[in-house]
């Protein structure tokens, strides 16, 4: 097995753990649930469900929280997808340019608004879409029309909006913000869902600010997209029966807001402590010698960029013998997850793209060594130092 360095002798031993859960929600709840109750309690006495008022005091809140003109709640992060590349204007016959390294809603949406997903490589730092890459496509793009890009902020770190700002401006396309996995997270002091035209957020219950179910959110700079938005969430109608266009059944529920409320003015120091936990593992790795500059130990950092102000909603490595680190953590009860095990140009159901393996290599690589760690703002230091020690052991 691979050898780390004598420094690992320097690392305190952990305590050992019956099991260390890659996210344990069941800790944040301890902290809010009198406040959960009360909320809850109150909308089942309301009897209002859907949309409503605390849906509006939501999209108040979370626009204000990002920066952005307006905000549209919706039943998820994929119709939040959706809701944005519509209101944005992409119809069909149009193509957008998005990573091939994502989540599947990140390209399937685009498939969904009637447009065709043109998959492009990723940075190797930091596995967001490279910018080169995407205007090399535009250079030549053939009989594509291009009409927006949809760079997708992973892990909660903002991909690079300074890059992508001016190949829009220059080939006279949109930006849309996938910032799924990116509430509080920013790009020179500017937060996601205040960087394109629109901005489409998930609050899934893994999410950093994350519902008691499914549900999601579009911010957009322009309130005429927000209410258009409006109507499409709500199968085109602008008021009961009417219907101008063709929409969707994508109605947020009033009391996944009025969670969502409770929990919104704790994410920033959620999200600090992410920061923190993440610093922790950095220097936790370094001190056990599974990593270093020069490439040669088994584990390698992703790279943070200057301007961006990470919210870590996952910890991810990149691991040599990934499979069998997973299945020996796996053994010891410590979560582990990978995201993502098949970059979607690899998709079947993408396969009339005609992409094929070997076209884009770095999305290729990183789905082989891609590795999240727990990583949550409950997780204790010594519960970082036992999953540290047993990554070390597995590669003494």
């Amino acid at each position: 097995m691979t050898q780390p360095s004598a420094a690992n002798s320097r690392v305190p031993l952990a305590r050992k753990f019956d099991a260390v859960p890659l996210l344990d929600l069941q800790r944040q709840y301890r902290q809010i649930r009198e406040q959960v109750l009360s909320v809850v309690e109150r909308l089942c006495a309301s009897q209002q469900f859907v949309l409503g008022a605390e849906v509006e005091s939501l999209e108040r809140e979370i626009a204000t929280f990002t920066g952005a003109a307006a905000a549209v709640g919706c039943a998820s992060g994929t119709d939040a997808l959706w809701l944005a590349l519509a209101a944005a204007g992409v119809r069909p016959g149009d193509a957008v340019i998005t990573t091939a390294f994502s989540f599947f809603a990140s390209a399937s949406a685009i498939v969904r608004a009637g447009a065709t997903p043109v998959l492009v490589d990723i940075e190797p730092g930091t596995l967001n879409l490279d910018p080169a890459k995407v205007e090399a496509q535009l250079r030549g793009a053939g009989s594509y029309k291009v009409t927006a890009i949809l760079p997708v902020h992973l892990y909660g770190q903002c991909a690079d909006m300074d890059a992508f700002d001016r190949i829009a401006q220059e080939f006279g396309m949109l930006v849309i913000e996938d910032a799924a996995q990116a509430i509080g997270a920013a790009w020179r002091q500017r937060r996601a869902g205040a960087l394109g035209v629109t901005a489409a957020f998930s609050f899934y219950p893994t999410k950093n600010l994350s519902a008691y179910g499914d549900a999601g959110l579009v911010t957009t700079r322009d309130p005429e997209m927000a209410e258009h938005m409006r109507r499409l969430r709500n199968h085109g109608s602008p008021r009961r029966y009417y219907h101008e266009e063709i929409g969707w059944n994508a109605r947020m529920d009033a009391i996944q807001a009025a969670i969502l409320r409770v929990k919104l003015p704790y994410v920033e120091s959620w999200n600090q402590q992410r920061r923190e936990r993440a610093a922790k593992y950095d220097l936790l790795l370094a001190e056990a010698g599974l990593i270093s500059r020069q490439g040669s130990a088994p584990l390698r950092l992703l790279e943070s960029a200057a301007p961006a102000h990470h919210v870590f909603h996952q910890y991810v490595v990149r691991a040599q013998r990934r499979d069998e680190l997973r299945k020996f953590l796996g053994e010891r009860r410590i979560g582990t997850e990978i995201y993502y095990p098949i970059p979607l140009h690899l998709q079947p159901c993408f396969a009339y793209l005609g992409r094929r393996e070997g076209d884009l290599p770095e999305s290729e690589r990183a789905a082989q060594e891609v590795l999240a760690l727990p990583m949550f703002p409950e997780l204790t230091e010594d519960e970082q130092r036992w999953v540290v020690e047993s990554i070390a052991e597995f590669y003494s």
